[in-house]
């Protein structure tokens, strides 16, 4: 464990710093090292899998957010309102054509009403897509709840709208040279163009730190320019920036790839078995995250890869030690918590697709992400289904949701009277 006086020291200056920028399940041994100074400490004992209570605010770090009237009646009416499959639904965010739902998409979609729908594939212009997200939407609001519509619109390699009336985003290493400020403003800007487009969550910033002597040989951030340095000082000051500039707009975040991917070699989208063997329980290189989380992120997204050095037993996704004692807990976050994608990742293809929705549901997180729209009826027959065999996973179950419509209600995606 990293518990030394100057490491607990030195992350506590910089998250202080950047705060102000414009199925073991067993806990890891030792006390917290994310400072109290830097983000709220809740009262969830780190690495307890437990139910996160429910009154949690989700979105209480974002202050240009403006909540709906009366917004507990509006998200207790709407989750009384649910049956336990459409409560079900809301956590998972299902993988649809960008150019619009195919036939079969369309069907699953119409069937199962998941919670969010995330966009696949390579995208037509603005207006093309205002149009077919204008429908994807009508077909997944259910009872006056409407879905979160996500894109990947990092950057460089990985912008997945750039067709008419969508900027060419420079990579997150371009980014980097700018000024806090410039960024704010720039993002600003794409952020608007997503709005216009009936894109309601951009999945960034990316906040692994990758360091200099592993920039080439880390596939998933370092090798696709996706990072914003190398120290967790600037990486925090930008991805700051980058959330501001979307809240500004309109737009929701997710910072990720929480505990960071930036020491691990392979990608897990496209390669199994990736472990991180030198991120510790509260690493430096979290600062960033702690930043993003005081800057108002909506949401953090959890990587697929194995922490040996925190849960050698469970993949990130999987880990209460990870999303309740450190995410939850350390980090104080109460918001909603979202996987990389675990339904076409190599890395979580030995885990049958039901249990990687209620594994992660067990451990503390909220929205799924199935980048198959095939998987979405296995998915939520496998929540129903634990939920309905076991009273303390329908109450952690029935927690996820209360902080999806929490989050939806302040971003205006509920329609109560």
């Amino acid at each position: 464990m990293n518990t030394t006086g100057s490491r607990v020291a030195a992350l506590a200056v910089v998250a202080i710093l950047l705060a102000g920028c414009s199925d073991s399940g067993a806990p890891t041994a030792g006390p917290s090292t994310i400072p109290s100074s830097s983000v709220p400490i809740s009262s969830t004992p780190p690495g307890t899998p437990t139910e996160t209570p429910s009154q949690t605010s989700p979105t209480s770090q974002t202050p240009s957010q403006t909540p709906s009237a009366q917004p507990a009646a509006c998200v207790d009416q709407k989750l009384q309102a649910l049956t336990l499959r459409e409560q079900a639904a809301q956590l998972i965010m299902t993988g649809i054509s960008t150019n619009g739902m195919t036939s079969a998409e369309r069907s699953i979609v119409s069937a199962q009403t998941p919670g969010g729908l995330l966009l696949m594939g390579p995208g037509g212009s603005l207006a093309h897509t205002r149009t077919a997200m204008a429908t994807a939407t009508r077909t997944s609001t259910v009872k006056g709840v409407r879905p979160f519509i996500a894109a990947d619109q990092e950057g460089g390699k990985i912008q997945r709208l750039k067709g008419a009336g969508f900027d060419r985003i420079p990579s997150a290493n371009v980014q980097s040279t700018w000024s806090a400020s410039k960024l704010t403003s720039e993002a600003k800007g794409w952020g608007n163009q997503l709005k216009q487009a009936g894109v309601n969550i951009d999945l960034a910033p990316v906040a692994d730190v990758v360091p200099a002597s592993l920039r080439d040989s880390n596939e998933p951030v370092g090798a696709l320019d996706r990072g914003y340095g190398s120290t967790p000082g600037p990486v925090g000051q930008h991805v700051v920036a980058f959330i501001k500039g979307m809240d500004a707009a309109g737009v929701m975040t997710s910072v990720k790839h929480f505990p960071g991917l930036g020491k691990v070699k392979g990608n897990t989208d496209f390669s199994a078995g990736v472990v991180d063997n030198v991120t510790v329980r509260g690493d430096d290189d979290l600062a960033p995250f702690a930043a993003g989380i005081k800057a108002g992120s909506d949401m953090v997204m959890v990587a697929t890869a194995t922490y040996a050095r925190i849960d050698p037993e469970n993949r990130a996704v999987f880990s209460p030690t990870i999303i309740q004692g450190m995410l939850r807990g350390d980090l104080g976050f109460g918001g909603v918590v979202i996987t990389d994608d675990v339904g076409a990742a190599a890395e979580v293809a030995s885990v049958p697709a039901g249990q990687r929705a209620t594994r992660f549901v067990a451990a503390g997180g909220d929205i799924v992400i199935t980048a198959k729209a095939s998987l979405t009826s296995t998915m939520v027959n496998a929540l129903v289904t634990k939920a309905q065999q076991d009273k303390a996973f329908a109450a952690v179950l029935k927690s996820s949701v209360r902080r999806v419509l929490a989050l939806k209600n302040t971003r205006g995606l509920l329609s109560c009277g």
